[in-house]
């Protein structure tokens, strides 16, 4: 009995993490030999174990019921690589000596990572393998900001991360997003990162967004900044006309 019990939970486990959610009804359907209060019972051992969490008529994965999150960095470093190259040779004209920059995480900002000039600047990046290509050249400076390091996106955050930008100057930042809308914003996946993109904002004389057009009216779970709370946004191509019109309203050029 208990090999039976230990089996369908590995399946009704199984079944949840591939679809995302399961309604009771659905469990039912799968097991009509076992009682609607044995199955429940199951869900509530998988919820203790922390592998998912129950909803009103059925249950859902951890994942799935914490919202969208960051693709895999891998994946998401070969997509809109056009796009993120045009963006990349806008922004590298505002790059100056003499200068405390900082360059946030993301694949867009590896694209302006790599065609950075071999010059005496100062660099300061959330993002370890941003760092890694800076410094394949002999005159810049990089300096890391510490913390936590998320292996979806290759970006460092949380407290240090938070302490280190507290005691910093930022004279020109240059940050991703992976979603805007007018309503929401520019949006990310991750709380601990919105969380340091927001100080970064707060902390930078100039804030230069570097975002391709497909991220538009698309909104992650944490908004950290909005257009009014930039100087430049950079795409590779037009934006509608609404987000235009919000720009010039708020003294924000759109290159």
């Amino acid at each position: 009995m208990i090999i039976l019990h230990i089996n369908r939970r590995k399946i009704i486990n199984a079944y949840i993490h591939e679809k995302g959610e399961v309604r009771l009804k659905d469990l039912e359907k799968m097991f009509p030999e076992v009682s609607s209060m044995t199955l429940r019972r199951d869900l509530i051992y998988l919820e203790n174990k922390g592998y998912i969490i129950r909803v009103r008529g059925g249950a859902k994965s951890i994942s799935y019921a914490a919202g969208p999150v960051e693709d895999v960095y891998s994946l998401r470093a070969t997509e809109n690589m056009e796009a993120k190259v045009k963006i990349a040779k806008k922004a590298v004209n505002y790059i100056e000596t003499g200068r405390s920059v900082y360059l946030d995480s993301g694949t867009t900002i590896m694209c302006l990572a790599k065609i950075l000039p071999n010059e005496d600047l100062s660099i300061i990046t959330s993002g370890p393998n941003i760092g890694l290509e800076i410094v394949k050249h002999p005159k810049p400076s990089v300096t890391l900001v510490g913390g936590q390091l998320n292996r979806n996106n290759l970006c460092t955050s949380g407290i240090n991360a938070l302490d280190f930008i507290e005691n910093i100057n930022i004279d020109i930042a240059f940050l991703a997003s992976s979603g805007f809308s007018l309503d929401a914003g520019f949006t990310c996946g991750n709380f601990n990162e919105c969380e340091l993109k927001r100080a970064v904002v707060k902390k930078a004389r100039q804030k230069i967004m570097l975002m391709d057009t497909s991220k538009i009216n698309k909104s992650m779970p944490f908004t950290f900044a909005f257009l009014k709370d930039i100087d430049i946004l950079i795409c590779e191509s037009e934006v509608p006309e609404e987000i235009k019109r919000e720009a010039e309203e708020n003294n924000v050029r759109i290159i």
